[in-house]
């Protein structure tokens, strides 16, 4: 038995036990795999950082898993699975939600391709959402792709996330904030800077928005050290999804393909969190920790 296989039933074993009430397609004949061992099986290939299907199956050759599924099937079935991947990333979230009233906005860009190729990919759009060009601050280089919105709370657990082209202002995804939160304080960066937008937060939902002030603004007040140190945390998310997770390597060639990616290697983040801090009683943050 592989290190893989030992944390397949691992995982299985609470996805089992926190999310067997979650409904997810009917199906005539049962598959061999059923949905919830395919979504443990992605969750465990995200947190080993096995990053290409091919590499997957070369894993599970010759394990008790071998035969159930072919590669073709467990690629479609997966991005048809959005959905009940999503809703499990919210049911494990929601176990850590009475924890803390304090959280943190941010995004990061999601490069499709590199710049000299963007004019002629036509990867990754649709209809109603398209790549387009972008400006990172953070690494001062510009990018083809999307943005990544998210909001984590101060312990690190992702509560919310979206996906715009990447020329979109930060901003504008405060707009769907208020739907989520509520009675809470947000903490984000300069992005975020919107007199109106923070007093619409506030009448609407009672968020109090947090940014740094910019140096040559009306009034100046130096951000509080202690909001930084909290503001860290999502920063250093961001960085273990990029780098454990390999967030910014893109296969997918659709944007369903993209979007399950995201949100796969989301749950899996999550997942990892859950049984750190409710199974193995050790720190939340611990990612790259053996599980067996």
């Amino acid at each position: 038995m592989n290190n893989l296989i030992q944390n397949y039933k691992i995982i299985l074993e609470e996805l089992i036990n926190t999310c067997s009430h979650i409904k997810t397609t009917n199906q005539i004949r049962l598959p061999k795999l059923s949905d919830m061992e395919l979504v443990a099986l992605n969750i465990t290939a995200e947190y080993m950082s096995i990053n290409s299907e091919l590499q997957l199956f070369r894993h599970i050759s010759g394990t008790e898993l071998a035969g159930k599924i072919e590669r073709s099937v467990y690629n479609k079935r997966k991005r048809r699975l959005f959905p009940y991947i999503e809703k499990i990333r919210e049911t494990l979230s929601n176990k850590f939600s009475d924890f803390t009233n304090v959280f943190i906005v941010d995004s990061t860009p999601i490069e499709i391709c590199k710049i000299s190729r963007a004019k002629r990919s036509a990867i990754c759009s649709t209809e109603y959402i398209k790549p387009s060009f972008g400006y990172c601050a953070a690494k001062k280089t510009r990018y083809f792709g999307f943005k990544l919105h998210a909001v984590c709370d101060k312990n690190g657990i992702f509560h919310s996330f979206d996906f715009s082209p990447a020329n979109v202002h930060d901003v504008n995804y405060l707009k769907d904030v208020n739907e989520n939160f509520k009675n809470c304080l947000l903490i984000g960066d300069r992005g975020y800077i919107s007199e109106n937008l923070r007093v619409d937060l506030f009448n609407y939902s009672n968020i109090e928005l947090s940014v740094p002030m910019r140096k040559n603004q009306y009034d100046f007040v130096e951000f509080s050290k202690t909001k930084s140190k909290i503001r860290k945390r999502i920063e250093t998310n961001i960085s273990q999804l990029c780098g454990q997770f390999s967030i910014n390597t893109n296969f997918a060639k659709s944007f369903q393909g993209l979007a399950t990616r995201i949100v796969s290697k989301i749950t899996s983040f999550t997942m990892i969190q859950y049984l750190n801090f409710f199974i193995f009683k050790r720190s939340l943050n611990k990612l790259k920790i053996n599980l067996c």
